[in-house]
């Protein structure tokens, strides 16, 4: 595993020993990043299953300002500020040990809000869903700001999600990475 792009570019990245967490690969990170970006002038990211935390280390290379890591295992944890440390952006991120449902109510009273949101939970834990109407019900999501959803192939979620929407949706081998925006004015689609 390595950043792909931006300004630490070809850093490599630990992986979290065992086999607890399923990193994303290089190719399907590429894809991510290909469809939501590839590069960002400003912004704030919430990885909210960091695993190694390659997601939101790959939105801070390319121009994201600052990143929340959440992880529920205290191996993740560690991997997560080893990456940021190799990759010299401790100082602008912020790494917490915390189950997901905890850590938005955290964000919640810290009235955070995020221009781009990674949701990569273990497959069989997966209540993507529920998470993203939480997002959106705690005032979380900033105008404009991206969903990316990793989850099973087999998983097939809406279109729509309360004033979220659907954008795209991509299948690489077992995963399918799905696309959500947010906007301000809300509105659901038609189709």
């Amino acid at each position: 595993m390595r950043v792909i792009s931006g300004n630490k570019k070809g850093l490599p990245l630990k992986a979290v020993p065992g086999s607890s967490t399923r990193p994303t690969t290089d190719k399907v990170k590429e894809s991510i990043f290909n469809m939501i970006g590839p590069y960002f002038t400003e912004g704030r990211a919430l990885d909210l299953y960091a695993g190694s935390g390659g997601l939101g280390i790959e939105a801070l290379s390319r121009g994201v300002e600052q990143a929340i890591f959440v992880d529920q295992n205290r191996k993740a944890v560690e991997v997560v500020k080893q990456n940021l440390a190799d990759c010299e952006l401790t100082d602008r991120a912020e790494v917490y040990r915390n189950e997901a449902s905890r850590a938005l109510k955290a964000l919640l009273k810290r009235k955070l809000t995020f221009s781009h949101v990674f949701l990569d939970p273990p497959y069989a834990k997966q209540n993507l869903v529920n998470e993203i109407r939480i997002l959106q019900d705690f005032g979380l999501l900033g105008p404009a700001c991206t969903i990316i959803c990793e989850h099973d192939r087999a998983v097939e979620l809406p279109d729509c999600i309360g004033d979220v929407n659907k954008q795209r949706s991509e299948t690489y081998g077992d995963t399918t990475i799905t696309i959500y925006n947010y906007t301000v004015e809300g509105g659901r689609m038609d189709d």
